[in-house]
């Protein structure tokens, strides 16, 4: 039950966005420029930065919404998701995504976490501005959906089936606010 008298059934962000549409639509178009922009990252790549960060900061809706948009934006490597969720270190992203997914959990900790050994890490490996500015930003974005969504206790679904549907949901329409 969430703290607030959101709409009944509807999870997530989603139901916040339509208790507050006039603060829900930037935020998704926030997530519309950020995970399905252009990017010199790709879509699979972005959602996996939201996944890891959502997971991080225990938020349950987020990191399994996010995790099912990416394992579909992976297509036959979705395994990727879960091998970044269970150890980044060893998981099989290149040396760049883990140099760029390290620099998103310090921005999950405290943007000041970042420090200037982390982005000559990332640029070592061959992470350019563009990109290491949008980890950042989804990073920073994704903590504060994060805290959005806990805080509120909106709507959790338990069923894996449920976060399928969304992660099909968002790699085919985007981030489209819900219409109440």
């Amino acid at each position: 039950m969430a703290h607030i008298n959101v709409a009944e059934g509807v999870a997530g962000i989603r139901g916040l966005a339509m208790f507050r549409p006039e603060t829900g639509k930037p935020l998704y178009e926030l997530a519309q420029v950020l995970l399905r922009g252009p990017s010199p990252l790709s879509e699979a790549e972005r959602e996996l930065i939201a996944t890891y960060v959502s997971h991080r900061n225990n938020c349950f809706y987020c990191t399994n919404s996010h995790a099912a948009a990416a394992r579909c934006l992976y297509g036959d490597e979705k395994d990727t998701v879960d091998g970044v969720l269970k150890d980044m270190q060893h998981a099989p992203v290149s040396d760049k995504m883990k140099a760029l997914l390290h620099i998103a959990g310090k921005v999950q900790i405290l943007g000041k976490e970042v420090k200037d050994e982390d982005v000559v890490v990332a640029r070592a490996h061959g992470a350019n501005d563009r990109e290491i500015h949008d980890t950042v930003l989804i990073a920073a974005t994704f903590s504060m959906f994060n805290r959005y969504v806990d805080g509120l206790a909106s709507l959790t679904p338990t069923d894996p089936a449920a976060y399928e549907e969304m992660g099909k949901r968002m790699v085919e329409k985007g981030y489209v606010p819900p219409q109440p």
